[in-house]
Formats: structure tokens, C-alpha cells, sequence
């Protein structure tokens, strides 16, 4: 239905016209259901409509025979009889509206109709002055005037198309009465015409409001009857009666059902017996039983009270309700009441909380209960003035692990974790899930200081040992961080900040550890924060610069390539150390506009300045390679500097292979597609480096200047180490470069053990690019370049 004006009236006022008639939204109930049955009411009476108009029309064409030519008679007597059966049609469709939709076009269709029928009235009488019967209009508008009555005085009228025939009707009659110029007839015409239609209003007002009534009469008695309903198929209550001495009387069908037993055979037997399973024996009730037996021997009313009782075994929990009865003399009688099963609800509500409490993969407490135990440690602490101690832990390779064997065997991971964790806690002490890798252990009595660090080391030495997952053996290992409440901290929110920050410090001295908080991490925070907020701006304001460190060969000593250095010169900070800088650009993928910088430049200055057998070599993140671009920002940075691709070799850690190794891999080929080299750098200190190199063909392996130092001072292990090294690049038609070697006996060491390369502060710093162009010019390689 099509949607309807809403000019309804107030609340609390009569209906408007509009309402009346259908042509508004009722205020309550539904428009079709109002009007639908005083429409499918009308066509109960549409034959006797038929046969009224019949008659009035044989009064007027016996009044009018002599006057009025019978061809014309005729005419206009074939259109009435056409109006009154379209309208007979129209009332005939209506029959079944009550049963169905009835619609806004039906309404206006069939008020149509009826005007139609008036409209040819009128047309009667203007004929009648046209053909010279102006004599018999009074006696014509009678005949009207008595449809029109009808009209109104029936109860098998629709108001709106009563409405429409009258005021059709009356139109025509009113400018035949004026053409003759009988003004008295004209008055006698308004007035019925005003009469008619406001008592057609006021009939069909009562009518509707009479149905707006029966439908809201009919809505409550369906509520009611549904409730009812409802009430009867739940079987969820129950009436129940004890006497003086706690016995049942009076069993009720749906209570003896709830106790599993017929009414008769727990007539008279103990009330509290029943219910208290085999705790009756053994004298152990349930702490609600007890309150329940206090309240029925101290004759209390007690309304909505949960009590556990055992049903043949089962556990099920009782809402109940009692009032203690007397009679006419003030005489105890015992106890009544209803009662419901609500095993159900209780259940969903024991669901509900442990589900927001803890943590659903590891069973552990989660972070919310966490907080909580930590709050209700501190206030213990504060009262008996001891301490209290929170424990972050993170696990160090987790997110390897992760992306690398999916997140079913990381979650598989964590339940291991969590299993492991459990055993090591001691009476007073919590372990829980904070989320992701992340859980956390709060020690409510930490008045021994040693304990958070005994409990640091256990779950670390708990936590070193292998994994075994699906046939993978996984080496995660975990830092942890600590905080002594009230001294770190006297709120739940200070002791997590500070107990992370001690997190951090662990892993950043390499993981496999605990630190404790001081209060130096807190300031080391800030400065890093405030290192963030410079470095966010470094790059538009030119504040870093390219340093270069030579490489060369072990045979000659000739300068191979130079490797590009970055070095930030900040007004606020003053020179800031690569190792700070980079892993907050790290971490706040800074290091993405930051390498793009580096790599344009180092480009840019081989290609101008350097000779075309040097290389630069640049170093790059792991969080550059996942950029989908990145292969193309080394075509763009190779194309604006012109430099040739052979001479650009990028270094990378093992750590890239953490991030997202496929990823990784495929931006690295695309590199060596275009003719980069590229080198493995620190190769050895990571995590299953032989693994990277099946994976990938690196161009060059660096030996890190730990192995150097190592095989300098003849460490067998590290002499070894770089032996094995330098053979298995060999084999692969790999290079090596020896990184750390600092005066000559390391050199000669170095060039013994076969290394391809060498680079350290013996053979130069980094310097700036000025410098570097010295360099290459002392050793002759400026000439070779300008002959090339």
C-alpha cells in the first residue's frame, strides 16, 4: 500500500476528517483492518443501491415524458444504469477485503464510482433546464434528495464515496435551481448537501471509532491469550508447601516432576532431605542449603532466592520464593511458595562470565581478571604494608612461528605455553593471558624479592625448552619483564606501563631474559618518544646525511665498494646514534620514506662521483621489502641516477625472513632480476641461517665482526665458524666479507681464511661523501675513469 498523509490529530483528540474517511493513518492500529470492514460491509446491500436508483430514475423519466424528448430520456438512462452497475462491480470486489489487503486504490477506485453515479444525476437535471422541464426540478431533486438520504442513513455505506456521489450530485442540482432562478430550491440544495454530508461524517466518526476500539480490545485479548499460553507451555513454575516440620504437603504435579518422583510418594517426606542429594549422609551442604534452612527456621519471607539442589544426582539450581502461613489465631502453619528451575539461566550466566574472564584459547585468566587480582594485590600490600609483584612475559619468536606455520599451530603454540606456564605458579600467585603473545603472572605476597626473579627464571627456562607441534619442533623462547608494587608503582595502570618497559629492556638487550623496572626505563621512554616526534620531521627538514665505508679486496686492498651509512644530526638532539634511531623508524615504519631517501642518494652519488667498478652497498629493512613496491622504487632510484644495476648491492639481515619471508623472497628476485647483487648480512647470529640460503642465492655472505674478533683472539669455535663460511661460499659461487677487522694482524688472518672481502676501521671509517671521493681519487681510480 502506497504510503499515506500523516496529518493526524493530537493525541488524546477526536479522529480528523481525513481519518474518518480513510485518507490519513488511523493514530493506533493498522488503516487496512479499520476500514476493510466497513467496506466489506457495503456489499451486502449493493443490489438494494441498485434498485433504489431504479426506482428514483422511473419517478423521473415519468415526471419528465411529456417535457422532455423520450430519445434523450433514454440516453441519459442507459448512462445511469451504466454508472449504477460499474458500481454494483465495484461493490461486488469488495466482499472479500475483510480477509485481505485492502488498499488506498480501492478506496479512491470505488469513491470514484459513486461520484460518477451523482455526476450523471446532476447531468439529469441541467438536461432537464436544457430541454425545457424546468418545472419538474423541484420534484427531480427530490427524487435525489431521497438517494442521498439513504445514502446517509445506512450502515452499508463507505463515507468517502457517500461523500463523493452526494456532493456530485448535489453540484448539478445547484446550477439547474440557479439557471431557473430558484433561489429558494438552490438554498433547500445547500443545505441538504451540508446536512448529508456531515451526518455522513458524524455516522461513519462513531463507526470508527467504534472499530479502533474492537481492534484494541482484540490486540490486549490476543496478548493476554498469548502470555497465557506461554505461561501454561513453559512449565518453568511451580507451587510447593511445607509444614511446622519442614515436610511437604499439598505436592503439586509440576513440583513432583521437578523432583523426578510421583506426588504421592513425596507426600510428607523432609523438604531440605529432598533436595540435599548425598550431602544429607555426610552433613556437607551447600552454603545456599544452609541459608535456605536459617530462613525457614526463622519463619523469614524470602522472594527470588538461588538455591543448589540435587535432583536424583543432578545438580540443579532453584530459584524460590516462600511466606510463612498462620491461621485465624496467629498460629504457624509452616511455609508456601513457588518456585522455578533455572539450571538453565544459570548456566548461561556462568557461560557469560567465564568468558569475560578468561581467556578461551589458553583456559587462562585474561587480562580483565588479571587487572583485578593486581588491584586486589596492591590494596593487600598498602594495608599490611608488603609487596606485590607483576610479571610481563613475551614470548621472543612467536610471530615467526606465526607466519611462517600458520596461526592453527600458533594458537596450538600458546595452549602449550599457557600449560607450561600453570605448574610454575605458587599459592597467591596468577598467571593469565594479556593477549596475543603477551601473558602476565601477578605474586600477591612479594615480600621475598628473590621470588619474582626465581619465577623470571623458571618460566624462562620452562618456556627455552623445544616445542613439538605437528611434527615441527619450534625454539620460541621468551623476555620477561617486572615491576615491585607499591614501589614501581601504586596503581594497576603504572605497574603494567612499568612492567613493560622492563619487557622492552629485556628484549632489547636480545630476549632469553629478565629485567627488572628502574627507573632510568622510564626516562629512556621519554627520550625515545621524543626521538619519535623528531624524526617524524628529519626528512623534510634535511636533517640526515650518507656516510660511506669502504670495502676491499682481500688480495689488493683495492676499494670494491663503499657501503652507505645513514647519520642524523638532529637540532633538538644533536648527533643520535644509529642503533636509536633505526629501530624507532623501524617500528613506526619511518624507515619506509627514510630508506627510499638513503637508497636515491647512495645512487646517486656512485653514479656522479665514483668510478664504474665500485659498487655501493645499502642497507635495507624488512619492513621496506613487504612494500608492494619496492622493487619498483630501486628501478625508479637506478633510472634517475643513471647508475648501472650491477653496481648496486643491497644488503639484508636474517631477520627479514621473520617478517614475511615469501614476500621478502619475491622482492629480493625481482631485485636480482633487474642485475642487483645481494648480500647476507650478520650471517650467523640469527635463527637457521643455512635454511635462508637454500631458500635464496645470495650474491654475498658477511661474516659478522664477532666470528672476526673471535677467530683474532684464536677461538677455536669462531675459527671454525668463519672457515666453514668461507667453504660453503665457495661451493655456492658466493663471496665473503669479513666485517670488523680493525689493524692488520686481522687482516692477514682474514685474507689467510679466504675471505673475498674485508671491511673495518683499519682500511677507513664511514665518512662523509667528500671524503669518499678522496679516496677513490688517491688510489688511481680517477683517471681510469675518465679514460673510460
Amino acid at each position: 500500500m502506497s504510503e499515506w498523509n500523516s496529518d493526524q490529530s493530537p493525541e488524546g483528540t477526536k479522529p480528523t476528517v481525513r481519518q474518518v474517511i480513510g485518507l490519513d493513518l488511523p493514530e493506533t492500529g493498522d488503516w487496512a483492518r479499520v476500514h476493510g470492514r466497513q467496506y466489506a460491509v457495503v456489499s451486502q446491500r449493493a443490489g438494494t443501491r441498485v434498485v433504489l436508483h431504479a426506482i428514483a430514475a422511473l419517478i423521473v423519466v415519468w415526471l419528465c415524458r411529456d417535457s422532455i424528448e423520450l430519445l434523450a430520456l433514454q440516453a441519459w438512462g442507459a448512462a445511469l444504469g451504466f454508472a449504477v452497475m460499474l458500481a454494483f462491480a465495484s461493490d461486488y470486489r469488495l466482499r472479500d477485503v475483510e480477509d485481505r489487503l485492502f488498499t488506498e486504490r480501492e478506496l479512491r477506485s470505488h469513491a470514484m464510482v459513486s461520484g460518477l453515479k451523482g455526476g450523471i444525476w446532476s447531468l439529469g437535471l441541467c438536461g432537464a433546464v436544457f430541454f425545457g422541464a424546468g418545472g419538474q426540478i423541484a420534484s427531480i431533486w427530490a427524487a435525489i434528495a431521497f438517494l442521498m438520504l439513504a445514502s446517509v442513513a445506512s450502515r452499508f455505506s463507505a463515507p468517502l464515496s457517500s461523500v463523493a456521489f452526494c456532493t456530485a450530485a448535489s453540484v448539478g442540482s445547484l446550477l439547474a435551481a440557479l439557471a431557473t432562478f430558484n433561489f429558494g430550491l438552490a438554498i433547500i440544495i445547500l443545505a441538504s448537501a451540508f446536512f448529508a454530508s456531515f451526518g455522513l461524517i458524524e455516522s461513519a466518526r462513531m463507526t470508527y471509532e467504534s472499530r479502533l476500539a474492537d481492534l484494541e480490545m482484540q490486540e490486549k485479548s490476543e496478548t493476554v491469550s498469548m502470555l497465557l499460553r506461554e505461561f501454561e507451555e513453559g512449565q518453568a513454575d511451580w507451587l510447593w508447601q511445607i509444614d511446622t516440620n519442614r515436610r511437604l504437603r499439598s505436592v503439586s504435579p509440576r513440583f513432583a516432576f521437578a523432583l523426578q518422583r510421583d506426588a504421592a510418594e513425596i507426600e510428607g517426606k523432609s523438604f531440605l532431605q529432598l533436595i540435599s542429594g548425598d550431602g544429607w549422609k555426610n552433613g556437607q551442604f551447600p552454603q545456599s542449603l544452609h541459608e535456605l534452612a536459617d530462613k525457614l527456621k526463622g519463619r523469614e519471607s524470602f522472594s527470588n532466592f538461588v538455591v543448589k539442589a540435587t535432583v536424583r544426582g543432578e545438580v540443579r539450581w532453584w530459584e524460590l520464593s516462600g511466606t510463612p502461613m498462620f491461621d485465624g489465631d496467629g498460629q504457624w502453619l509452616g511455609f508456601r511458595g513457588v518456585g522455578s528451575d533455572v539450571t538453565t539461566q544459570r548456566e548461561s550466566t556462568e557461560k557469560i562470565e567465564y568468558l569475560a574472564r578468561y581467556d578461551t584459547l589458553t583456559q587462562l585468566p585474561n587480562r580483565l581478571q588479571l587487572n583485578e587480582a593486581l588491584g586486589k594485590a596492591l590494596t593487600y600490600a598498602e594495608q599490611w604494608r608488603t609487596r606485590c609483584a607483576f610479571l610481563m612475559i613475551d614470548l621472543d619468536r612467536f610471530k615467526a612461528v606465526n607466519d611462517s606455520l600458520g596461526h592453527l599451530v600458533g594458537d596450538r603454540l600458546l595452549a602449550q605455553v599457557a600449560a607450561r606456564l600453570k605448574p610454575l605458579m605458587d599459592e597467591g600467585e596468577l598467571v593469565g593471558r594479556l593477549g596475543g603473545d603477551e601473558f602476565g603472572v601477578v605474586i600477591r605476597d612479594a615480600s621475598d624479592r628473590r621470588r619474582a626473579d626465581t619465577l623470571a627464571k623458571s618460566i624462562i627456562a620452562a618456556l627455552t625448552t623445544p616445542f613439538h607441534i605437528d611434527n615441527h619442533v619450534l625454539y620460541v623462547g621468551t623476555s620477561v619483564g617486572s615491576a615491585i608494587g607499591p614501589r614501581d608503582g601504586r596503581s594497576v595502570e603504572e605497574l603494567l606501563r612499568n612492567a613493560d618497559l622492563a619487557l622492552y629492556r629485556a628484549k632489547d638487550e636480545g630476549g632469553g631474559n629478565h629485567f627488572e623496572y628502574e627507573p632510568s626505563l622510564h626516562t629512556n621512554a621519554e627520550e625515545r618518544r621524543q626521538l619519535e616526534v623528531a624524526l617524524r620531521s628529519a626528512l623534510e627538514n634535511d636533517e640526515f646525511v650518507l656516510h660511506y665505508q669502504p670495502v676491499v679486496d682481500a688480495i689488493d686492498e683495492s676499494v670494491v665498494s663503499f657501503e652507505a651509512l645513514m647519520r642524523w644530526n638532529s637540532p633538538e638532539h644533536g648527533f643520535v646514534s644509529p642503533a636509536k634511531f633505526i629501530p624507532i623508524a623501524e617500528d613506526t615504519r619511518l624507515i619506509v620514506p627514510i630508506g627510499t631517501w638513503v637508497l636515491n642518494q647512495a645512487c646517486h652519488e656512485a653514479a656522479a662521483n665514483w668510478p664504474e667498478d665500485v659498487k655501493v652497498n645499502i642497507n635495507v629493512s624488512p619492513e621496506q621489502l613487504v612494500e608492494p613496491d619496492f622493487a619498483g622504487t630501486v628501478v625508479r632510484a637506478l633510472s634517475h641516477s643513471g647508475l648501472d644495476p650491477s653496481r648496486l648491492e643491497i644488503e639484508v639481515t636474517e631477520s627479514i625472513f621473520m617478517r614475511d619471508a615469501a614476500v621478502a623472497r619475491k622482492a629480493l628476485e625481482q631485485c636480482m632480476a633487474l642485475g642487483c647483487s645481494v648480500a647476507l648480512d650478520d650471517f650467523g647470529t640469527g635463527y637457521s641461517s643455512l635454511g635462508y640460503l637454500r631458500k635464496l642465492k645470495f650474491t654475498t655472505i658477511k661474516v659478522d665482526r664477532l666470528f672476526v674478533q673471535g677467530a683474532a683472539q684464536d677461538s677455536p669455535e669462531s675459527l671454525a665458524i668463519v672457515r666453514a663460511v668461507v667453504a660453503m661460499a665457495d661451493s655456492l659461487g658466493m663471496t665473503t666479507t669479513a666485517e670488523g677487522v680493525e689493524n692488520q694482524d686481522e687482516a692477514d688472518l682474514i685474507r689467510r681464511l679466504g675471505c673475498t672481502k674485508i671491511q673495518g676501521y683499519h682500511f677507513g671509517r664511514p665518512m662523509p661523501a667528500e671524503d669518499a671521493r678522496k679516496v677513490v681519487k688517491r688510489r688511481g681510480f680517477d683517471e681510469k675513469r675518465k679514460s673510460a
